[in-house]
């Protein structure tokens, strides 16, 4: 009898779990792995997503335009990465994606950067006309970036010669004067400074108005939301979370060392050094979009003759995902109110 005991004990433990383990709305999203991607890590390691009900699985993409399609059929509910053409064009297409929640946002530190070759032959924008300039991705934002410091000297994106190369690879490519300037990204710059394959140069956010400016955004998935609004919500009110744990450790709050040993887990950095010396990049701590940075953007990529079709921003953006999370948790307060910083408050 007591054998029969344990075994009906054991028998309905597992059945709790397999049901605890069912009830979880599977979600899949996919991440470019650079340090606003920390927020999403967070949330993962500290249990913010499976607190809300979730299981989510992160999956490593290398840029927006590649993984919209994905986004669009489904197989992943959320993307994370820059605001490219192919989002409007996916909109034109009537397919089911939307922008619902801010990534990335002024300080981006996004810096052009020169091979060292070319660190005494250029020394303003002016100087670019002519030359080979690494960018991450066809159609991508960094296009807008570069072109926004090119018009402060009267040049366009014509005056020079575009080579698409992912951020991983880029310092590699300026070390090897494959390229004169590329646009890097936090980490990548600061490793490709690091070992000598990189000068810095320009700070794009100089250049850009208005401000601050959204280059970086979590895109969903329409289909999903409407049939699973219950768990986008819960979604996004558990992204928001780690948002404002990163947040607060970019004002080097009290969870700084917390934060940094995720960043480390999920290689977001090199090592400590590199973490502690390099930017990171601006976050929103209620998940907004500055909606008129966004058509900025979209004006540009009209003109540019990039996309087709414009759209008016409550059809660019679902604004409700950062209000329903943010009205989920109490107003954001720096922990450390001593930081200087601008951004992510």
């Amino acid at each position: 009898m007591r054998q029969l005991a344990i075994a009906l004990v054991l028998v309905s433990a597992a059945t709790l779990t397999g049901r605890a383990a069912w009830a979880l709305d599977q979600v899949a999203i996919g991440v470019n792995p650079s340090v606003s991607a920390g927020a999403t890590f967070i949330a993962l390691d500290k249990g913010y997503f499976r607190d809300a009900g979730l299981d989510v699985d992160v999956q490593i993409i290398e840029s927006t335009s590649t993984s919209m399609a994905l986004l669009a059929t489904n197989r992943v509910q959320v993307i994370e990465g820059g605001i490219a053409a192919g989002y409007w064009n996916a909109l034109a297409q009537r397919l089911p994606v939307v922008l619902a929640f801010e990534r990335g946002s002024t300080p981006l530190y996004h810096e052009l950067m020169l091979s060292p070759a070319r660190k005494d032959t250029i020394r303003a924008p002016a100087d670019l006309k002519g030359h080979t300039i690494g960018l991450s991705g066809p159609g991508s934002v960094s296009y807008y970036e570069v072109a926004k410091v090119l018009e402060s000297a009267g040049l366009s994106l014509k005056d020079v010669e575009i080579k698409n190369i992912p951020y991983p690879q880029t310092g590699a490519a300026l070390a090897s004067n494959a390229v004169d300037a590329a646009l890097e990204i936090p980490p990548f710059g600061d490793d490709a400074v690091a070992h000598g394959f990189a000068v810095r140069w320009i700070d794009t956010d100089d250049y850009i108005r208005p401000q601050p400016v959204d280059v970086l955004a979590h895109f969903a998935n329409t289909d999903w939301i409407a049939l699973n609004r219950k768990a986008a919500d819960a979604f996004f009110a558990a992204l928001l979370r780690g948002v404002r744990d990163y947040c607060q450790a970019y004002h080097r709050g009290p969870n700084r060392g917390e934060v940094e040993a995720i960043f480390l887990k999920h290689k977001l950095a090199r090592d400590h050094e590199m973490i502690e010396s390099m930017a990171w990049s601006s976050r929103d701590p209620n998940g907004r979009f500055n909606l008129a940075s966004l058509l900025d953007i979209q004006d540009w990529l009209a003109r540019e003759g990039t996309i087709t079709a414009k759209f008016p921003a409550d059809r660019l953006v679902d604004t409700s995902f950062a209000e329903s999370a943010s009205a989920r948790l109490p107003p954001f307060a720096l922990a450390n109110p001593q930081s200087k910083l601008a951004g992510c408050r």
